[in-house]
């Protein structure tokens, strides 16, 4: 904590987005580390004592080994933060692959680990792409394996690291709605799904890049084009809304894909694609950018944008609306925006995501809950920290014993044993 100013300047320096967004992506982080050093309540095991006479049953939560995390891009911090301290409170060493974009945060966190104490040769770093991944993968000494990231990658990680007996946790891909009912308190609802979707440069897992707006809210979608409008790109330790994106690929990626909206009937009611700020002519720019008018079969629907752009849809009723989520078949994270408390219980209940969010806007769980995904958007049946971390990071051995004082010499015998009958 006493180092986030520092790590937050090489991470902006790197990774591009806004210094203050990157303190929150380090507090975000610090939040898992903090929680891990409480972790002694969560590791404990079970005791049954007398489950037959003489026989008590008890149960460890013991480390795997060595596990291993491969990170993203757009969270160099948080997300290295969700993997290493967990893993290593429970008694694993660890290897982080950072993404080769953003090398540099993940290098500064291991030194400050060091530094705090944690044992050499606990917390490694191991740089590369391909390759490394499949070492990963394949290495018989790594028994598990951390992933966020895209859906190539996650699902061939999921996929090579299961078959070589690995436990395999992998985040991937997203569309995450918000829903905006005509009772939601206006002011908040535009400013919620605004910044959610422009903020890091749309560059988060979790950000609602689709407003569906339901019935009579659709009165409210030139507000919200006015309220991103005046959002603005610049460099990320400059006083700007929003950073550059992360390489000039991903913003070709972009540019291509809104432009597939236009090509499809959609309407480009803002458009960034040819945005330039000042004095950095080559940077890689995309401006805040709404799409109006799209339809489930549009490609900038199907597609993750992971860009600045706001994809805007209709609903006539909520029902609708949880129809369309449930079938898109992405499932991070959803939020409605609403003041009735029977439409959020509703939508709660039926709608098919891992973190929902009820007027609020990016739901992501504190570390004492687990951050849980849904169908397309994880591979892998363990989630994220808190408790599924620790069964994630751990193997459950169970003891029987039988300390009998007096043991009977009654033979072998062949049949099943029945614990306690004398």
């Amino acid at each position: 904590r006493d180092n986030m100013k520092s790590i937050a300047e090489i991470l902006t320096a790197e990774q591009g987005k806004t210094l203050a967004d990157a303190e929150g992506d380090i507090f975000r982080g610090l939040e898992v580390v903090e929680h891990s050093a409480s972790i002694g309540s969560l590791i404990m095991g079970e005791t049954v004592e007398n489950v037959g006479s003489h026989i008590d049953t008890y149960s460890y939560k013991q480390p795997l080994g060595v596990t291993a995390g491969i990170c993203p891009f757009n969270f160099p911090a948080m997300i290295p933060l969700w993997m290493f301290p967990m893993s290593i409170t429970c008694g694993n060493a660890t290897v982080m692959k950072p993404s080769e974009r953003v090398p540099m945060t993940t290098m500064k966190l291991a030194e400050l680990a060091l530094e705090a104490g944690v044992p050499a040769g606990i917390v490694n770093v191991i740089h590369g792409g391909h390759d490394t991944v499949n070492f990963i993968c394949d290495a018989p000494e790594i028994k598990a394996i951390s992933f966020v990231g895209g859906n190539q990658a996650g699902y061939h990680i999921h996929a090579r690291g299961t078959a070589n007996g690995k436990r395999v946790q992998a985040n991937t891909g997203a569309k995450n709605h918000g829903v905006i009912m005509p009772d939601a308190d206006k002011d908040h609802a535009i400013n919620s799904i605004a910044g959610s979707a422009i903020g890091a440069c749309g560059q988060r897992c979790m950000a609602l890049s689709v407003a569906v707006f339901v019935g009579k809210s659709r009165e409210w979608i030139p507000e919200i084009v006015e309220k991103i409008s005046k959002l603005t790109p610049g460099p990320g330790n400059k006083n700007s809304d929003l950073g550059p994106m992360v390489t000039l690929a991903a913003r070709q990626r972009a540019v291509d894909l809104v432009t597939s909206a236009e090509k499809e009937g959609a309407k480009i009611e803002l458009d960034g694609r040819k945005c330039t700020v000042d004095g950095h002519p080559n940077g890689f720019w995309f401006g805040p950018t709404v799409i109006t008018g799209v339809k489930p079969n549009m490609t900038c629907y199907k597609e993750e944008i992971f860009a600045p752009v706001l994809v805007v849809m209709e609903a006539e009723t909520l029902e609708e609306a949880i129809q369309l989520i449930n079938n898109n078949p992405y499932g991070n994270g959803t939020a409605i925006f609403t003041s009735s408390g029977a439409a959020a219980r509703h939508f709660q209940h039926t709608v098919d995501a891992g973190q929902v969010g009820i007027n609020v806007p990016i739901p992501v769980p504190l570390p004492y809950f687990s951050f849980t995904g849904s169908r397309a958007s994880i591979r892998g049946d363990i989630n994220f920290y808190g408790k599924q971390g620790v069964q994630f990071y751990t193997q459950v051995k169970t003891i029987t014993s039988n300390w009998n004082p007096k043991f009977q010499n009654t033979g072998a015998t062949v049949n099943m044993p029945i614990l306690g009958k004398e």
